[in-house]
């Protein structure tokens, strides 16, 4: 069973009288097979909690353990490389390339991971139950919000990785929208075995979830196992 564990992880910014906890002895677990909620205000250490689990920032303290593999001692082209071939982020921002169309974006991903990705019929029906299939020849500046969201959710799974972490995916969805990638998200865990993990304040994903976390104030309790 694939793992990603936080143990007791604390995370600081600044210095002296201008120091900030943002998470505070966390312990977190997500296992293959199971959708993973978040909840949480914002401003509560969701953002950072996420990027943490994904080797993007390194904690002040404690251990973030994938597979029983500490990745805090991760650095440079081993971590890239780790986080390339294990995890897919659904970020905020996007993080789509501009001058890209959005066909483009996923043959951009074959060049720098050759292998192991999805193979086109799975590919497929990725495209047509996002409903993004018409906007493969568009660019990111031609996308609304929310088409942009799921193409972004698109590309994340598309490398096949093991572990999906994703930060507010439905934020620029609608209800029915909401549906349908909540859904995906708890069809993905469950029929492909994999690690989902869903920071959000959105309530309406909580029935998609196995279990359930919330994070206030860089505090976390589990809610549902």
């Amino acid at each position: 069973m694939e793992t990603l564990t936080l143990k007791n992880i604390s995370k600081q910014f600044g210095h002296d009288t201008n120091r900030v906890t943002a998470l505070d002895q966390v312990n977190f677990e997500a296992r293959s097979g199971e959708l993973t909620l978040i909840l949480g205000p914002s401003g509560s250490g969701k953002s950072t909690l996420l990027t943490i689990l994904g080797g993007l920032q390194t904690p002040t303290k404690g251990d973030v353990v994938i597979n029983n593999q500490n990745i805090n001692h991760l650095a440079g082209k081993a971590a890239d490389d780790f986080r390339l071939k294990h995890i897919g982020f659904v970020l905020q921002s996007y993080n789509l390339v501009p001058y890209l169309t959005v066909r483009d974006q996923f043959k951009l991903v074959d060049k720098v991971k050759p292998a192991g990705n999805l193979d086109p019929k799975r590919f497929d029906q990725y495209l047509d139950r996002l409903g993004i299939r018409q906007l493969l020849n568009k660019f990111p500046n031609q996308l609304s919000g929310g088409q942009t969201q799921r193409v972004a959710i698109a590309r994340a799974l598309y490398t096949n990785p093991d572990f999906i972490l994703a930060d507010e995916p439905t934020a620029a969805l609608d209800s029915h929208r909401v549906t349908e990638v909540g859904q995906l998200f708890k069809d993905i865990a469950v029929k492909e075995d994999k690690a989902v993990v869903v920071v959000t304040h959105d309530l309406r994903l909580k029935e998609y979830a196995d279990r359930i976390y919330n994070l206030v104030d860089g505090k976390i309790i589990l809610e549902k196992e």
